[in-house]
Parts: C-alpha cells; sequence; structure tokens
C-alpha cells in the first residue's frame, strides 16, 4: 500500500525536472545488472576501481549509450568489493537508483528545497561527496540523497541554504572523490531521516530491506528514466 510520500510524488511526477540531461528521443539508456545473474561480473576484478570503469565503459560504448541505470532494491554482488558492507551479516541490497556515465555530468535539482546536510564519506566503496536535500510537496516532508558526487560541488553549500527545481547541485565525481567507483550517481528517495546528517544507508542487509525499501521509496518516482530503458 502507498504512502502519502509515494502518493504525493506520483501526482507530481510530470512536474519533476529531470535529475541529469537525456534526451529519449535521441539518446540511449541501457539497464545494469550487478546480481549474481550477471556472469560477466565474475570475470572482472570489480575491486578494482579502474578495471570496474573499463567495464563499465566498455557496456555503455558498446550499446552506444549515454547512461546504464537501475538497482532499486537489487541483491548486489558489487559490494564484496569493500569492507565497508562487510558485517555480522554483509549488506547487499541497494536502496537508491545509480545513473552510470561520464565523470562531470550534471545533476539538477528535481524539485526546490533546501539543503538539509552534506557530507565527504572518504571509505573506499562509500559515497565520496554526498548531498541530502530536504523537500516538502503538498505539505509532505522528503528527502533525495545524491551520492558520488564531485568534491567542489560541495564547496559553497550551506545547511538550510535554498535551491530551485532545475538548478545544477553537482556533478559525477572521479574514483578520488566519489569513493573509487566508476562515475555515477546514486539517487534515492528517504521518508524519514532521523538523525543522520550527510549520510544515509544506501545499502541493507537482507534481513532488513523490507524496513528499509519502506522508508526509502523507488527513486523512479522522481527520476521517471526506467520508462526509456532499452
Amino acid at each position: 500500500m502507498n504512502t502519502a510520500v509515494e502518493n504525493v510524488l506520483q501526482r507530481n511526477q510530470s512536474n519533476f525536472r529531470s535529475v541529469v540531461d537525456f534526451n529519449p528521443k535521441k539518446e540511449k539508456l541501457i539497464p545494469f545488472d550487478f546480481t549474481a545473474a550477471n556472469t560477466q561480473l565474475a570475470d572482472t576484478d570489480i575491486s578494482n576501481t579502474e578495471i570496474f570503469s573499463k567495464y563499465i565503459h566498455h557496456k555503455l560504448t558498446q550499446a552506444h549509450a549515454k547512461y546504464g541505470i537501475g538497482g532499486y532494491a537489487e541483491d548486489r554482488v558489487l559490494y564484496k568489493r569493500s569492507n565497508l558492507f562487510n558485517g555480522e551479516e554483509p549488506r547487499t541490497i541497494h536502496l537508491g537508483i545509480d545513473i552510470w556515465g561520464a565523470v562531470g555530468t550534471k545533476v539538477y535539482v528535481p524539485q526546490g528545497g533546501v539543503v538539509h546536510s552534506f557530507a565527504f564519506n572518504n571509505n573506499f566503496g562509500d559515497y565520496g561527496a554526498t548531498i541530502i536535500l530536504q523537500h516538502q510537496l503538498e505539505t509532505i516532508l522528503f528527502y533525495t540523497l545524491y551520492g558520488h558526487l564531485s568534491l567542489a560541488d560541495l564547496s559553497n553549500l550551506k545547511e538550510g541554504k535554498y535551491v530551485s527545481r532545475g538548478e545544477v547541485i553537482g556533478h559525477f565525481g572521479n574514483a578520488e572523490e566519489n569513493g573509487n567507483w566508476p562515475p555515477h550517481l546514486h539517487f534515492q528517495i528517504i521518508k524519514d531521516l532521523r538523525l543522520h546528517k550527510g549520510d544515509y544507508p544506501g545499502v541493507c542487509a537482507i534481513s532488513e530491506q523490507e524496513k528499509y525499501l519502506a522508508n526509502c521509496p523507488n527513486p523512479d518516482l522522481i527520476l521517471n528514466l526506467q520508462q526509456y530503458v532499452s
């Protein structure tokens, strides 16, 4: 059953600005699968960021695609590349949608709001440069998280700063500033941020997926991009 956040996002879906520049009439968007079903990953050293980046670039080039996209609620093998996701129970369920593309790709604000918080989460496999925005739509409060950005995007930010729909909030960062990943954007919707600032789990354990997915609705409610995947 949809909650108030899902309902308000569905009602306003046609009004959100695209988070990245994409022209479906001229450009291509392809799905990326990072589950165990993707046997190509077994032959790729994804723990090596340079090799992993070449894999992503090759897939995009081969398909003549501007972006690769996917990952919401996906049980991924990716996170074995970093000790950050290990523990008594490994975290493997992805809570956002990733958009993979070129370094420097502009990231836009889909709906006006304020800067809630930001941080440089500089661990191997982490978000790197991260921004969280707070929005209110039809009296309903929710948050959007932008991970793996350029470090320069944090330099002029202040908590509470108003950001307008369509404003550039960031850029796809390089490996040195995005948590050692191939360039991409991790985009996530969060209903209740609780006490988190500049960070919120983007991956959870299988045993906790019901709770976390309920708090993090499908990001395509804002992105509205999955309809163009070919």
